[in-house]
């Protein structure tokens, strides 16, 4: 199973959790791009402890959005979103090979990865970016969401993912981050889930529901409250559980 977090979130002097304890704890890290967070020194930063400690690195990209850290959705228009998505990749690549790595898949951040689930021209643009600038690159996104059918049917390897820390709707999507029960702050919750989703393929939905979440990859924010503990737990459970954790890409 990997284990990935998203890093690199603060913008020049703005710091938003602690990237390096992080990269101890994760076998993959989704860096912002500059467009809903980080900036060049944050990027290379990040890329340099990953090369160091064997960390896989992806592209999170985001919509232009760092005053709303990409969480508000915006209607792009088809091709200026698949560049936008392209130009992120490259930036984030090239630091990558200051320190002989490479990008080696790509997330989406926030109201672009919820707009990618449901929204065929917004995944197709990232679908178009990831193929027009690697096809080999994974694309890490929900199991059965609109972005990971148009990704298999290009030829493009997909990545499911989970999430130990946010909670669950019925039908398998996340709770709204507005509403309540969106977030999941008990470390040793969070524990449990990322088991149970590694060994049951299942997840526990806020009506109680038991949700299939067939996954190879659990995701834990970096800037939950408390997020290098909680990843602590997390990686510390899933061992124990005999679980190897290991990158996707």
């Amino acid at each position: 199973m990997d284990l990935n977090a998203d890093l690199g979130e603060g913008f020049g002097t703005w710091r938003l959790g602690d990237d390096a304890a992080l990269l101890d704890l994760v076998t993959s890290a989704n860096v912002a791009c500059g467009f809903h967070a980080g900036d060049a020194s944050t990027m290379r930063r990040v890329c340099e402890g990953a090369a160091e400690r064997g960390v896989a690195v992806g592209a999170q990209v985001g919509y232009r959005d760092l005053a709303g850290f990409g969480r508000r959705h915006i209607a792009y228009d088809y091709a200026e979103l698949r560049d936008e998505v392209t130009y992120q990749l490259g930036a984030l690549d090239a630091f990558c090979r200051l320190f002989r790595t490479r990008v080696r898949y790509l997330k989406p951040h926030g109201a672009l990865y919820h707009a990618a689930a449901t929204d065929e021209a917004q995944a197709a643009a990232l679908v178009a970016a990831v193929d027009g600038y690697d096809d080999q690159l994974p694309l890490l996104c929900p199991p059965g969401s609109v972005l990971a059918q148009l990704a298999a049917g290009a030829g493009l390897r997909v990545v499911a993912e989970g999430f130990a820390d946010r909670g669950y709707l019925p039908n398998g999507s996340l709770v709204p981050r507005t509403a309540p029960d969106a977030l999941v702050t008990d470390p040793e919750e969070m524990a449990a889930r990322a088991v149970r989703m590694a060994t049951e393929r299942t997840v526990v939905a806020i009506d109680g529901t038991v949700v299939p979440c067939p996954v190879e990859s659990i995701c834990l924010h970096g800037d939950t409250p408390g997020a290098v503990r909680c990843a602590e737990l997390v990686r510390a459970a899933l061992v124990d559980a005999g679980i190897t954790l290991a990158p996707f890409a």
